[in-house]
C-alpha cells in the first residue's frame, strides 16, 4: 500500500485554526512523507463549484512538483433524504465532483450512502451529535428499506456518470445506512455496477465490531480500491510509535488491528492508498481546542506508524511466502 493525507485532517473543523489552503497541505504531505493526497469534497477545499477545470490542472501540476499524487477526492454526500428536492442536489453535488475528480487526474470518488455531516458552533467544539439527531429526526417516520432504496437509486445513477467520466466510485463502510461492511458489500452487489467499488476502513470496522480484521478484508477482496486509517499517535524515546483510538466518550484504546489489516491487502494483493485522516473530536486543554500543532504532530507521526505497520507486515508476509532455505 502506499500512504496518503486525507486534506479532512486540515480543512479547520477539529482543531482551534484556520484551514490549510490545498497547496499548503500538499506540502504538508511531502514534508511528512506521504505519497500522496486526498481531497475532501467541500469548501475550503474542494466544492466543485470553487473547481473549475483550469484550478484542477493548477493543483495537479503542484502536487507533481512537490513529488506527491491526487489519488482520490472525497465526497461528502447524503442520497438518503426523504425530501425528492435534497436527493436531487446531491445528486447534482456528486455528478460536479466526479467531473472535478476526473479533471484533477485522481481517477476515484469516495462517496457515502448517506452523510449526516457535521455540527460546529462557535460555541461549542465540533460533533456529530446534533448532525445525527436531526437526520434521526428526519428519518424516523420512513421504513430502513426505503431509506435503503433511496441510497441505492442515487448509487446506480452516479455509478453511470461516473462510468462515462472513467472514474471509480468507492462507498466506504460508514454510517448512516451503512452500518458494517457486511452493508456495503450489500449495495455493492444491489448497485451492480463496476464503476462500485469499496473503500474499507479499519477504524470504522474496529469500532463496528470486527475482531477478524484480516477476514473481513479477504471477504471485501478485488472490490477494495481506497482505504483510509485515523487516531491519535505517541513516539516513544526509542522511536516507536504507538496509535491510540479516540472514543467519543473521550476513551483512548490502542490501535491494535493494524497488523492485521495489512496482512489482509497483501493477502488481496491491495496496491492502492490509505490515506490518513484527523477526523473526529480533539482533546480540550483547559477548555480549548487543540492546535494545528497538534495535527502537525498527528499527522507525521501517522505516516511514520502506518510505514512501519506495512513494512512489518511485508516482511512478516515474505518471510512465510518463501521459507528459507536449508
Amino acid at each position: 500500500m502506499k500512504i496518503g493525507l486525507y486534506s479532512i485532517t486540515y480543512l479547520g473543523v477539529w482543531y482551534d485554526g484556520a484551514a490549510l489552503t490545498l497547496d499548503e497541505v500538499i506540502r504538508r504531505a511531502a514534508k511528512f512523507g506521504y505519497d500522496g493526497v486526498e481531497i475532501d469534497g467541500k469548501r475550503p477545499h474542494g466544492h466543485p463549484m470553487d473547481m473549475p477545470a483550469s484550478l484542477c490542472r493548477e493543483l495537479r501540476q503542484m502536487a507533481s512538483d512537490a513529488g506527491t499524487d491526487i489519488y482520490a477526492v472525497a465526497a461528502n454526500n447524503d442520497f438518503s433524504s426523504p425530501i425528492s428536492e435534497h436527493r436531487e442536489s446531491q445528486l447534482g453535488y456528486v455528478k460536479d465532483l466526479i467531473r472535478m475528480t476526473s479533471d484533477l487526474g485522481a481517477g476515484t470518488l469516495r462517496v457515502f450512502a448517506a452523510w449526516p455531516g457535521v455540527h460546529k458552533s462557535p460555541r461549542t467544539s465540533p460533533a456529530y451529535e446534533v448532525t445525527e439527531r436531526i437526520w434521526a429526526e428526519t428519518h424516523k417516520e420512513f421504513l430502513a428499506e426505503q431509506i435503503w432504496d433511496w441510497c441505492r437509486d442515487g448509487l446506480i445513477e452516479s455509478a453511470r456518470w461516473a462510468a462515462e467520466a472513467g472514474i471509480v466510485l468507492a462507498l466506504q463502510n460508514h454510517p448512516a445506512v451503512i452500518d458494517n461492511y457486511h452493508d456495503m458489500l450489500r449495495m455493492i452487489r444491489e448497485v451492480n455496477s463496476p464503476n462500485l467499488k469499496a473503500a474499507f476502513d479499519a477504524p470504522m470496522a474496529n469500532k463496528q465490531g470486527v475482531t477478524r480484521m484480516r477476514d473481513a478484508a479477504v471477504e471485501v477482496g478485488s472490490l477494495q480500491v481506497l482505504t483510509h486509517f485515523g487516531g491519535e499517535y505517541e513516539e516513544s524515546p526509542d522511536g516507536e510509535v504507538q496509535g491510540f483510538v479516540r472514543w467519543r466518550d473521550g476513551r483512548l484504546t490502542p490501535e491494535n488491528f493494524y497488523s492485521d489489516f495489512a496482512a489482509g491487502m497483501l493477502d488481496i494483493g491491495y496496491k492502492g492508498y490509505t490515506g490518513y485522516e484527523l477526523c473526529h473530536p480533539l482533546p480540550l486543554t483547559n477548555g480549548k481546542l487543540a492546535r494545528i500543532d497538534f495535527v502537525d504532530k498527528n499527522a507525521c507521526l501517522a505516516a511514520k506508524f502506518m510505514r512501519g505497520v506495512l513494512n512489518k507486515a511485508c516482511a512478516d508476509y515474505a518471510a512465510v511466502a518463501v521459507p528459507s532455505l536449508p
